[in-house]
């Protein structure tokens, strides 16, 4: 509503009379206008109150399909842990597989020149040549050309380790700390005999190499030849890589990780309680009122009842209480470990069975289809009672801008009508005092007279 304030000079008596008017003229017809802006806060209270039991619900949602990756998770253990490490992932089977290491291969090695070089003391002030540019070949390819930022050793090195040809190189002292020699070192990223050749355009730089060997061993006792890999990690079987570490025999033995599923099932339950908290606050006494009596905390605590009390009707594992989560004396969700324990050891595919998944069915499609009928972005009940909120939100702001502009004509209107009428009648006030001085003026002069 426009602010009203004084827009007379005071030139007639009845000014401040006609301000009065002015304001409560303007009052009156702002009243519906109040009223909007009063729904509109409601609506905005509304709005954030939904936001924020979105913000619950989505989380809920987060932690339902985080189920499906729970279960598909397995444990890996190594008898020797010395031989071999291993860790099973997406695609494992359960199983014991039995790893003998053969041989854990080694890098191809080689140093710079002993004769015919640069004798180097400081690696960073000097170098074994002086060109500034040299030639890697790797396994016979020749790889981009070598260019350090500047002719020392300790940049050369950095070059080569930034180009990515297959080698490392390091720096290694062969003299003593008083009179040092030091001296450039390459080592093939990959097991076995890898040919490595550095050179600056003239010189060959590298001395004669050390061949490396390639890794070799056996998965359940097979082949009868050992498999050999360039590389000491390996993938044993689907899902399941290892990492060989010297020589010996390990058994891997894959099972399934029920206390994934255990450890989801908990976090489900803090979300569950979370939403119901959310929910409980608009039906304490003296709580929130911005969704008090609204039919959506109807749905939303349907919506929670109906995935607690899932249950598929049959097997070991029908229910979320069969697995031990349940409500406390507190009406908490909570998960008892101990019963979860119980009731999956080795019923593993009876869990499996009861979880199912988001698209074929089980538990995991039950709550996922109630927690899409809430939060899908389309046609979920709190998205779309969030947009409708908006939509009116917008609405409501557009009807109280015309509300205001249809006040501030008015009120232009009465303050130029009421200041005419001021003008007016002070014009009529000055003759009213005119005519009675000239009056007076002629009273005193009779008077004088006779």
């Amino acid at each position: 509503m426009s602010a009203s304030g004084s827009i007379f000079s005071g030139s007639s008596r009845y000014s401040t009379d006609f301000q009065q008017i002015i304001n409560r003229s303007v009052a009156i017809a702002s009243l519906s206008m109040t009223q909007m802006q009063t729904a509109k806060v409601a609506l905005g209270d509304q709005s954030a109150a939904l936001v924020a039991m979105d913000a619950k619900f989505s989380s809920l949602q987060s932690a339902i399909a985080s189920l499906g990756s729970a279960a598909a998770t397995y444990n890996s253990a190594v008898s020797d842990g010395s031989v071999a490490g291993a860790s099973a992932g997406t695609g494992a089977f359960q199983g014991v597989y039995s790893l003998e290491v053969v041989d854990i291969g080694s890098y191809t090695s080689v140093m710079s020149k002993d004769a015919g070089l640069l004798k180097v003391t400081d690696p960073s002030t000097t170098s074994i040549s002086t060109s500034a540019d040299f030639t890697l070949t790797v396994g016979g390819v020749a790889q981009p050309l070598i260019t350090p930022a500047a002719n020392t050793l300790t940049d050369l090195a950095n070059a080569i380790n930034a180009s990515g040809a297959g080698v490392e190189a390091t720096i290694v002292n062969l003299g003593t700390s008083a009179t040092p020699d030091y001296r450039l070192s390459l080592a093939s990223t990959k097991l076995g005999a890898v040919s490595v050749e550095l050179t600056d355009g003239t010189t060959d730089l590298l001395g004669t190499p050390s061949a490396g060997t390639l890794a070799s061993y056996r998965v359940n006792g097979q082949p009868t030849v050992a498999i050999e890999s360039d590389s000491r990690s390996v993938t044993i079987a689907p899902g399941l890589p290892a990492t060989l570490l010297k020589a010996g025999t390990a058994q891997i033995t894959v099972s399934h990780n029920t206390s994934g599923v255990g450890g989801t099932l908990s976090s489900i339950a803090k979300a569950y309680n979370a939403a119901v908290d959310e929910i409980d606050k608009y039906h304490a006494e003296g709580g929130s009122k911005a969704l008090r009596g609204s039919s959506m905390l109807y749905v939303l605590s349907q919506s929670l009842r109906d995935i607690a009390g899932y249950s598929s009707g049959s097997g070991p594992i029908s229910s979320l209480s069969s697995l031990g989560l349940g409500f406390d004396d507190k009406g908490k969700l909570s998960l008892d470990q101990a019963v979860f324990s119980a009731a999956t050891d080795g019923q593993f595919q009876a869990l499996s069975d009861f979880l199912g998944s988001s698209s074929t069915g089980g538990f995991m499609k039950y709550a996922s289809d109630v927690m899409a009928g809430l939060e899908d972005t389309t046609n979920g009940a709190i998205k779309t009672a969030i947009s409708g909120i908006q939509a009116q939100l917008t609405q409501q702001d557009s009807r109280i801008a015309e509300e205001q502009t249809r006040i501030d004509a008015l009120q232009k209107n009465l303050e130029a009508r009421m200041a005419a009428s001021d003008a007016l009648i002070a014009s009529m006030e000055q003759q009213v005092n005119f005519m009675n001085g000239l009056m007076e003026s002629m009273l005193v002069n009779q008077r004088n007279y006779y």
